[in-house]
């Protein structure tokens, strides 16, 4: 049964069309990822999909018992209430359950996502905000789910329990997200939504991008052949002819309809054309801490005995959980913070720049223009002079929007500003606080090259798994009471590590187990039990079994690890889970008959 179709919907805002005569429909069992530009118009699509707001044409149908509840991109400033008042506003005043059914599951909602009730919803971390917007949604009972961005503002660990928990509850999804780690888990299609079309792909995310790009060769293959094509006819036009009348004419009005079909062409969006401006370089040591510790007056240690050696040229990205200390890690490293124990040495020349995540550095009532560059109509980029609208036009910004308020700007366009601001400053040490938040795929693309390029120093708090992994040399983790250590990598490698480091332990467990076990056997077994011939083989062949089951079991281990194996909802891992616990208990008599056998075969 459809949860959801859109009909020939059709909205514009008198431009070109956001949404251009489009159809969709939406299955029960689907988990949809809506994809598309920032200002695309996908967040017009879903306030049109649940209801806040109506096409200018077109028909929404949602059959009768289909609930369809929204978390929107942006946390309220201010909701009045505490956490249980807000999860409480989202149950249904058409549902009939009885009171104590209803106050059962906001109870469980309040539960399953760590929320502490009696805490007002002002007082709340932007990632526990999410979480109770995401409650109140639920509580609703919905029969589709429409997340707008649901992992901005969320910690690692948040977002990795919302992957599991949608998974677990099964709810058809229609979402928009700009972090690909948890498209590639969640999606089972992919819409994109491109000059007001929309286009379906029944596929994963890498086999999407690689269709994507086949799809666009070819269309820029057929506009350069029509191009040509109307080239040809507008020089035959400008020789008058006269010959054959009625041929001409229908050749004529061909070329209108052609004219007319080349104007309505809208191009495609091209991308962003980043580059940092960077000062002379630093001295090759950065920032050296040697067991540093801070606390604030009265309250627990945030860091503890922390020490690092940040080179020219290192690449350093951050994974907490909010509130773990993160911030104040880097205003530390930056000088901008003295830690209460332990030493900082600084290097020369440091250049830095800073770009924060709540963007408080754009000016609403100013426009685009002026938030870059005041009064001024040049900026100077790389020692190079630029105008205003031809360098913002870099950052996708048409000559309309530049001088549109800042105000207007949706969250992705906000974070494009803000970066082609800081790029026009001379950096050699770069410091971003959540830089992905908003942008979409292609300028996340962009992005991600120049600071691969980058010859500075990067430091960056991110929770963008796909981004940490192709961008960052190495990671601090906050493991939690004020721990924090230093990993070689990105996110999947500090997670591989992990797999590595509990196989190790398990297997360490297990040989203890077994040991016990065989001398327990050996006490009791009689003396002078000699090995016959079978027993004598099996013993030259168990070494090579217990390795490969303790090979396989990392292999799993990592594996499980994956985001990508959870793509079909958990089967796969389902099954993964159950070969590891056969190999474990294989491996764990495999290893106690081997330690029986050695034990007896000088008998």
């Amino acid at each position: 049964m459809a949860l959801l179709s859109l009909l020939d919907v059709y909205v514009s805002f008198g431009g070109p069309p956001v949404l251009d005569h489009l159809n969709l429909q939406i299955e029960e069992g689907e988990r949809v990822c809506l994809l598309g530009r920032n200002g695309a118009g996908k967040t017009t699509l879903m306030r049109i999909a649940a209801g806040e707001s109506a096409p200018d044409t077109g028909t929404v149908t949602i059959p009768d018992g289909v609930c369809i509840a929204r978390l929107t991109q942006e946390i309220p400033e201010s909701l009045p209430g505490n956490v249980r008042d807000i999860v409480t506003s989202g149950l249904r005043t058409d549902d009939h359950s009885e009171d104590w059914e209803k106050d059962l599951r906001v109870d469980d909602l309040i539960a399953r996502l760590g929320l502490p009730e009696d805490r007002e919803f002002n007082d709340l971390s932007g990632g526990l905000k999410r979480r109770c917007l995401l409650a109140k949604a639920l509580a609703a009972k919905p029969g589709l789910l429409l997340l707008d961005e649901p992992t901005n503002h969320m910690d690692l660990d948040s977002i990795l329990w919302m992957e599991e928990f949608l998974l677990e509850q099964k709810i058809p999804l229609l979402f928009v997200t700009h972090d690909r780690a948890f498209l590639r888990r969640m999606a089972n299609r992919i819409i994109e939504l491109d000059r007001g079309k929309l286009a379906s792909w029944s596929c994963d995310y890498d086999t999407y991008l690689v269709r994507k790009e086949e799809l666009f060769v070819a269309e820029e293959r057929q506009r350069a052949a029509f191009d040509k094509k109307l080239g040809q006819e507008e020089a035959w036009s400008r020789r008058s002819p006269g010959a054959r009348r009625t041929k001409s004419n229908a050749r004529m009005e061909a070329l209108v309809k052609m004219r007319a079909q080349r104007g309505a062409l809208r191009s495609v969006a091209g991308s962003a054309k980043m580059e940092i401006s960077e000062a002379e370089r630093s001295g090759v040591r950065v920032v050296e801490a040697e067991e540093i510790a801070f606390a604030y007056p009265g309250g627990t240690p945030l860091i503890r005995e922390f020490s690092l050696v940040l080179n020219r040229g290192d690449k350093v990205g951050l994974i907490g959980p909010n509130g773990a200390g993160k911030t104040t890690l880097v205003k530390m490293l930056l000088g901008q913070l003295a830690p209460t124990s332990g030493v900082l040495k600084f290097g020369t020349k440091m250049e830095v720049i800073y770009f924060d995540q709540m963007r408080e550095q754009i000016d609403d009532d100013k426009t685009v223009a002026e938030n870059l560059a005041g009064d001024s109509d040049t900026v100077t980029v790389q020692g190079r002079s630029r105008h205003v609208i031809s360098y913002l036009q870099d950052f996708l910004f048409d000559p309309t929007r530049a001088r549109s308020k800042a105000k207007v700007l949706s969250g992705g366009e906000r974070n494009r500003l803000l970066l082609a601001r800081l790029f026009t400053k001379p950096a050699n040490v770069l410091v971003l606080d959540e830089p992905t938040n908003d942008l979409d795929a292609e300028t996340l693309d962009v992005l991600e090259d120049i600071l691969v390029d980058y010859a500075g120093t990067l430091i960056m708090v991110s929770h963008d798994r796909a981004f940490l992994d192709n961008v960052v040399t190495s990671t601090l983790v906050f493991e939690g009471n004020g721990v924090v250590t230093e990993h070689a990598g990105g996110y999947t490698d500090w997670r591989n590590e992990l797999a590595r480091v509990a196989v190790a332990k398990r297997t360490a467990a297990i040989g203890t187990i077994a040991k016990t076990a065989v001398a327990k056997s050996a006490a009791s077994a009689q003396p002078g039990a000699k090995l016959n011939n079978k027993e004598r083989k099996e013993l030259e062949t168990l070494p090579g079994k217990i390795e490969q089951l303790e090979a396989e079991q990392a292999q799993i281990t990592v594996q499980l690890g994956d985001p990508e194996i959870y793509k079909d909802g958990g089967t796969k891992a389902a099954a993964l889970q159950k070969r590891l616990h056969a190999a474990e208990a294989e491996h764990s008599d495999a290893l106690a008959r081997w330690m029986d056998l050695d034990a007896r075969k000088d008998a």
